[in-house]
């Protein structure tokens, strides 16, 4: 029967697309994994004096232990001085030893981003002249290796285990109340607990040698797990071991008292327990992937966080209930098959739960690509579009399970009288049986052969009905055509749940494209990135010479925020009599603007509320006063957006 689209279906779905073409076309900044956006000393950049410091700005904040930052000379060896230190924002600096040399540095990071996945990478700058560089292990690739796959199959495992036993638990209580009391999907729904409590474990172990050296013999460093409990994704793998202790004890009670009880007030008093109690762990488990990993970070995470829970959810309502139906339609006893009426119930919860898919994964889409040409341009759009073809295959491959739900239920009453008769044929037959039996038995005393053979003839009966059973259940071609169908459904979820657990490890779509364009290299050095500036200087007197950084935060048209720094050569900071600084624009002719800086600390000056009037190149000029006659002023252009 052919069927034709609604007006009102027909305006639903354009404006879904509009909707989703808006989103998708005026996005804002977000991020998933950090990337490098700006640094100063810019990559690729050759400058004339050597600078004071190297400072990185990521998309979002990272986690830095002492070694996160490293600038090594062109012969490899490190000439960074102290701690990696946060300046403002997202931006982080290190201080390097004065004198250095000519020729090519190499900037090295290993970092953690605040989604939890470790990012490393390097960029080179230049002192006087591009030279050849010696650079051992600049670049250490965390989250590779050994450890890199061992922590991604147990981020495969954790996902599974969760949809088995999240999903395997709503498959009972919602749509196959009896199933409660079916030892293979006992065995399911346990199995799925077993596999998310031994992944948790499994990751907390990983994590620290996974996030630092990447060497597989630190994975039982004491040392390194208690630093990774005091990190978020420690806590939430702490939390959802504790979470997986309470739904142990809903286990306990889902397939002991719960599965014994007879139908009636009480038994569904239990049930709207265990579906509220359940629901709550099942959400307490999907808020320890929210809350630490992207949901967590970039654009509105106080909405991601809770659509990212729902997904989750949903996820494992559709994938879950579908193995666990694929384990009633095959290993449910002959006795007692899955009704037809528990398969039309769970073909309703998936129809919701993809329903829930599709508007969650257009946000979510929205929030990790933001710009249409990231779904080819990018890694991460590349494996979203294949997870979109995945779950397309799968939506089509229930459709025809739907089908042959509908022809299993047409059937049912067929199939009810066939296995009646049968059960009267065999009734016959063991009748006759039993009164030869008593025959023989009234022609003389039963000897000790005679309870064996009694013995031996209930085994074979009992045979032979579960034997008809099965054939009567396994005669029913809606039955075998709904098995197939649904074996093919879970064959493409499997696959669907590494594309996805690789989609949790792949830098967004939005967070590539930046780091692709902060990767061009410099072409000149006459404008600083993100207002940050270096400023060598010399006032020709004694002690005249030494460096100025400034930063501007948040370098915007606007209220800005002015931090600056005085150091000698050797990276020492000292006070010097006076520091002015001014700024222009040349191009509007504006300025030049003085700023009052305030005296803070040795060699450190701030002001508030540094007005600019609007975005352009603006020429910073600092000048700087070592004595009563010796004063010099340096200038450099800032890219004020």
């Amino acid at each position: 029967m052919t069927r034709t689209i609604t007006p009102r279906l027909r305006n639903l779905l354009l404006l879904l697309l509009a909707v989703t073409g808006t989103l998708l076309a005026g996005a804002g900044p977000a991020s998933a994994h950090a990337a490098l956006t700006g640094s100063d000393p810019a990559q690729g950049v050759v400058v004339a004096q050597p600078p004071a410091r190297v400072s990185l700005t990521f998309s979002e904040k990272v986690a830095m232990n002492r070694d996160s930052l490293r600038v090594l000379d062109p012969q490899g060896r490190p000439v960074q001085t102290g701690a990696p230190a946060n300046v403002r924002g997202t931006t982080y600096a290190v201080d390097l030893r004065g004198g250095l040399g000519r020729g090519t540095y190499t900037v090295t990071y290993q970092v953690v981003s605040a989604d939890s996945h470790p990012v490393a990478g390097a960029y080179t700058f230049s002192v006087g002249a591009p030279s050849k560089t010696v650079v051992p292990d600049a670049a250490t690739a965390v989250g590779g290796g050994v450890v890199g796959g061992l922590y991604a199959f147990g981020r495969y495992v954790s996902y599974a285990g969760f949809i088995v036993l999240a999903g395997g638990t709503a498959f009972v209580l919602v749509c196959w109340r009896r199933g409660a009391g079916v030892r293979a999907l006992q065995r399911l729904v346990v199995g799925g607990w077993l596999a998310l409590t031994a992944a948790t474990l499994w990751l907390l172990l990983l994590r620290g040698s996974y996030t630092t050296t990447g060497t597989l013999a630190d994975v039982f460093d004491l040392g390194l797990l208690g630093q990774v409990l005091q990190t978020k994704p420690g806590a939430a793998l702490v939390s959802r071991l504790l979470l997986l202790a309470a739904a142990a004890l809903f286990i306990a009670v889902l397939f002991g008292s719960y599965q014994r009880r007879e139908e009636g007030a009480e038994k569904r008093d239990l049930t709207f327990g265990l579906g509220v109690g359940g629901a709550v762990v099942a959400a307490g488990l999907a808020t320890s992937w929210a809350a630490s990993e992207h949901a967590s970070v970039g654009l509105q995470p106080g909405i991601a966080m809770p659509v990212d829970v729902v997904h989750l959810l949903a996820v494992a309502a559709w994938l879950g209930g579908l193995t666990a139906l694929l384990v009633a339609l095959y290993r449910a006893p002959a006795a007692a098959p899955v009704e037809a009426a528990a398969v039309r119930r769970f073909s309703r919860l998936a129809f919701g739960s993809v329903l829930v898919l599709v508007v969650t994964g257009v946000y979510q889409s929205w929030r990790q690509l933001g710009s249409w040409s990231a779904f080819t341009g990018t890694r991460y759009g590349r494996l979203l579009l294949a997870k979109i073809a995945l779950v397309a295959l799968m939506v089509g491959i229930a459709s025809a399970s739907r089908r042959w739900t509908g022809r299993l239920t047409d059937r049912a009453a067929g199939s009810a009288e066939a296995e009646e008769a049968e059960a009267e044929k065999e009734s016959v037959t063991a009748s006759t049986a039993a009164g030869q039996d008593a025959n023989a038995g009234d022609e003389g005393p039963a000897d000790a052969g005679d309870a064996r053979r009694a013995a031996q003839l209930a085994r074979q009966r009992a045979a032979m009905d579960t034997a008809r059973r099965k054939r009567l259940r396994d005669g029913d071609t809606g039955r075998y055509g709904l098995r197939r169908s649904v074996l093919a459904e879970a064959a493409v979820a499997v696959v669907l749940l590494a594309v996805t657990t690789a989609l949790t490890q792949t830098e967004s779509g939005r967070t590539e494209q930046e780091a692709a364009r902060a990767a061009t290299p410099a072409r000149s050095a006459t404008t600083a990135p993100n207002g940050s500036l270096t400023l060598p200087f010399d006032t020709g007197g004694a002690d005249g010479k030494g460096v100025v950084s400034l930063d501007l935060d948040p370098a915007r048209a606007g209220t800005n925020q002015l931090h600056l720094f005085v150091r000698k050569p050797d990276g020492r900071p000292f006070d010097v009599p006076e520091v002015k600084v001014a700024l222009t624009l040349e191009a509007k002719k504006i300025g030049p603007l003085a700023v009052a800086a305030e005296h803070i600390t040795t060699g450190h000056w701030s002001a508030d509320s540094v007005q600019i009037p609007m975005a352009g190149d603006w020429k910073v000029a600092v000048t700087v006063r070592t004595s009563d006659i010796d004063e010099v002023t340096v200038s450099k252009n800032a890219q004020i957006g």
